[in-house]
């Protein structure tokens, strides 16, 4: 994807599913979430773990999964953005299949190719080994 479509993307978005959050403030996934809730995205937070529970985003509650997420909320989710490890990530596709989200996004250092395929031969959008954010500061 080039820096213009990349652009395009992030400007249209407006919810963002992060699978593999963590409440945890010096973890990657809570700080990328943070600074994307910070510029206005909607952030879900998905980790089994903590579901139901307040995730330490304002206003945000943890969803054991993608669909209860979008179940609660009624929104459609634009992006999910994936911060687990690549053999979790078929799994995460399907997810983000069955909720009709636009884009499988999987963070820095992970990269799968049967999840790739399993989300664009559904119609979504594939990047990998990016990280939001970084994406984010550079582009918008």
């Amino acid at each position: 994807m080039n820096d213009d479509d990349m652009r395009e993307l992030l400007g249209r978005s407006k919810t963002i599913a992060v699978v593999g959050f963590s409440a945890q403030t010096h973890k990657p996934s809570f700080f990328v979430s943070k600074y994307m809730q910070s510029q206005g995205y909607r952030i879900l937070p998905i980790n089994p773990a903590l579901a139901g529970r307040p995730s330490g985003l304002m206003g945000e509650i943890a969803y054991p999964d993608i669909d209860a997420a979008r179940q609660a909320t009624g929104l459609e989710i634009d992006i999910v953005n994936v911060f687990r490890r690549a053999e979790h990530t078929p799994l995460v596709a399907k997810q983000a299949v069955h909720a009709k989200a636009g884009v499988l996004w999987l963070q820095q250092g992970i990269v799968s190719e049967e999840a790739a395929k399993i989300a664009s031969n559904a119609g979504l959008q594939v990047i990998m080994d990016l990280c939001l954010k970084l994406e984010h500061q550079r582009l918008m």
